[in-house]
């Protein structure tokens, strides 16, 4: 029986429609995959079974009657919950007191009271916590574990997962699927919004795709396929393949001698690492996330001071000219890569507003600016009505492509992309690829940090791991191996112990 069911769903935002008269349904006691690229109009359709949005035209059932959603506490109240990829979490407060954040009101609340049950509670779903512990204290899997248990303290029997995985390592991954599906036996309904199609293929029955707005299918995925489910996300063949050319060894672009970089609470979190990166080279960067790989790019891109060791670049950053700028790829392009309260023209110019032709004696010229923000989502695929869009108004892949468009624009020499496909879609994902490796076509050196094993090895001339802030070890990538990589990311010794 069909515990959810959509009937003719419409969204639109001014003249674009994100929700196309959607029909669909979700079993109850089921994992229910929902695909589609970014911009789809998954997000949108999520947020209007969670009262956050309301639709413009359309039908919502719960259990075969109809309901209106008109706000979340509506959608709490009829047991739906949502848990967010970037999490809704107070991080100085305890996982008790995140969870009951906002559901009790009574004066002489008993703390300790309340984390024995949740504890118990957790325990019944094999969602063991500490109760007691502050959240900045837990890992991002565990933390994603407290938005779970919160969604359970609210009685929710309909869950909603964005992008579970996305920041998730591969063990986390393994347990959340675990959790997942104990969650479906018990009786819990799941909706499952990924990218990742063997995810999808193994963690799922059902998978429905939305193309622009619209379903396109939805079938079981035992009678489906990856490859198939690509070419229906994108409409097209995918590639999964990255065929990149054979590496011309160019002159030396970057040189790190001895590295230290401290974290926030002033201890050793890069230690001693050494490297040289060339021109037309893309040096991988592999290890499990927390292990020091965003302060030596921060270190690297001149936004975080070094402790020890030297940092050389050719040619130097401060010349301005062609091909001499480093372009910076953060892992989070929402806080660090855009405003996200800025158009796409904006955005587009943070790096050079300041300059001829953007600025003119002190004033912005917006026709220029205009006019090449137009240029640049003609040339990086931006999909928006026109750059005077806000880019928190635009999907995750057109915001990376908003990164990459400004990064991209000055020919850069240096290139240091950290988890540049985090959160995209296939189709997003081969796109910054391509991009990538046209640059390296053109001589620029990247340096290439994912926690995704496969995609660094794809996309690597040279690997290196890491591991509690150190290179275990370089290796070639056309001769390197998933086990091997796997067992230097989880401390294993050095395999030839030459590091140069």
């Amino acid at each position: 029986m069909a515990y959810l069911r959509l009937e003719g769903i419409t969204k639109r935002f001014g003249n674009f429609i994100a929700n196309d008269n959607i029909t669909l349904s979700v079993s109850r006691g089921s994992i229910h995959a929902m695909l589609g690229e970014n911009g789809a109009g998954k997000t949108t359709l999520m947020n209007i079974i969670c009262g956050l949005y309301q639709p413009d035209a359309g039908d919502i059932y719960l259990e075969d009657k109809p309901i209106k959603i008109n706000s979340a506490n509506t959608a709490i109240a009829h047991g739906i919950g949502m848990i967010h990829q970037h999490f809704m979490l107070v991080s100085q407060l305890t996982v008790t007191e995140n969870i009951i954040l906002g559901t009790e009101f009574d004066l002489r609340l008993n703390l300790q009271a309340k984390s024995r049950a949740i504890a118990q509670m957790a325990h019944s779903y094999n969602l063991d916590i500490d109760t007691l512990a502050k959240v900045e204290s837990l890992s991002i899997g565990l933390q994603q574990r407290v938005e779970i248990i919160k969604a359970l303290y609210r009685n929710a029997k309909l869950l909603i997962l964005d992008e579970p995985t996305a920041v998730l390592t591969p063990p986390e991954v393994e347990v959340l699927a675990g959790i997942l599906r104990q969650l479906a036996r018990d009786g819990h309904t799941i909706i499952f919004i990924s990218h990742k199609l063997e995810e999808v293929m193994n963690i799922c029955d059902t998978v429905t795709v939305l193309r622009r707005g619209q379903v396109v299918t939805t079938m079981k995925t035992a009678d489906t396929s990856s490859q198939e489910l690509a070419k229906l996300m994108v409409g097209r063949e995918v590639l999964f393949q990255v065929h990149k050319s054979a590496f011309s060894c160019g002159d030396v672009v970057l040189e790190v001698k001895n590295l230290q970089v401290r974290d926030e609470r002033n201890l050793p979190i890069v230690k001693d690492v050494s490297f040289q990166l060339r021109a037309g080279e893309i040096l991988g960067i592999a290890g499990v996330d927390g292990n020091g790989q965003r302060e030596l790019a921060d270190a690297i891109a001149l936004l975080r001071n070094i402790f020890g060791g030297s940092i050389q670049r050719y040619p130097s950053p401060g010349e301005r000219g062609r091909g001499k700028s480093i372009a910076y790829i953060p892992e989070d392009r929402q806080k660090m890569g855009l405003v996200m309260g800025f158009s796409i023209a904006k955005n587009l110019i943070l790096k050079a507003f300041n300059f001829l032709p953007f600025c003119r004696r002190w004033l912005l010229q917006y026709g220029i600016i205009n006019n090449y923000a137009a240029e640049a989502m003609q040339n990086f695929d931006i999909r928006a009505e026109n750059p005077s869009i806000k880019v928190s108004h635009l999907s995750g892949g057109n915001q990376q492509k908003v990164v990459l468009a400004r990064e991209l624009s000055g020919n850069p020499a240096l290139i240091v992309a950290m988890q540049p496909t985090r959160g995209l879609d296939v189709g997003a994902t081969e796109y910054v690829q391509q991009c990538l490796l046209a640059e390296r076509q053109k001589g620029a050196a990247i340096l290439y940090i994912s926690t995704e094993l496969e995609e660094v090895m794809a996309m690597s001339d040279r690997i290196a791991v890491m591991y509690e802030g150190q290179f275990v070890d370089i290796l070639d990538a056309d001769t390197a191996t998933v086990e091997q990589i796997g067992y230097l990311m989880t401390g294993g010794k050095v395999s030839t112990g030459v590091i140069e």
